[in-house]
């Protein structure tokens, strides 16, 4: 098999598709840096990044030779599509990434998981549906806009390869088909 081909890669999803995990687990089969958005944008009390700053604190992650970044924050998009050679897109079906969302806000809120520095959720939060707050509420309302704006943003973007995953299977599949002999290839050695 030959060797993959990408060195700089971002995994992009609505919330709870697995951009994080996949991403990671991507870094360390091929060897290069993992950059995790949520964790430059986040700082302590859940209070956002301004977004100057924010884009530093990207630039900086991406001043590597080698990555695989999570996330879709639009504001920093044209730092990392424009540098990045493959976009997986994780758009798995509805129910899917909802009770995805559900087990996992529930577990971090029983065990108290720290996200992020010094953040931790709470479970009734994000029943709050009316609330910006809720990842419930953030869901619904930009799962069917992701769908929609996804295509016609990485068509934008037309030297960036895109993979298209609509279920979990599907990048598990794939996950497994890489070369295990590819370790390392994202630093280039």
């Amino acid at each position: 098999m030959k060797p993959f081909p990408y060195q700089r890669i971002v995994v992009i999803g609505t919330t709870s598709s697995g951009k994080s995990t996949l991403a990671k687990m991507l870094s360390e089969r091929l060897g290069c840096a993992f950059v995790e958005l949520d964790a430059l944008y986040w700082q302590p009390n859940w209070t956002p990044t301004p977004p100057l700053e924010f884009r530093r604190k990207v630039e900086h992650a991406l001043a590597v030779e080698a990555w695989v970044v999570a996330g879709n924050y639009s504001v920093i998009r044209d730092l990392i599509w424009n540098k990045a050679e493959l976009a997986i897109w994780l758009d798995y079906p509805f129910g899917v990434v909802f009770w995805r969302l559900i087990r996992r806000t529930l577990h971090r809120a029983i065990a108290r998981e720290v996200l992020w520095g010094t953040n931790t959720e709470t479970f009734w939060k994000h029943l709050k549906l009316w609330s910006d707050d809720s990842l419930i509420f953030w869901l619904f309302r930009t799962y069917w806009r992701r769908k929609r704006e996804t295509p016609l943003l990485l068509a934008q973007y037309p030297r960036l390869k895109a993979l298209h995953f609509k279920h979990p299977r599907e990048a598990e599949r794939w996950m497994n088909s890489l070369n295990s002999t590819q370790k390392n290839q994202g630093q280039g050695n």
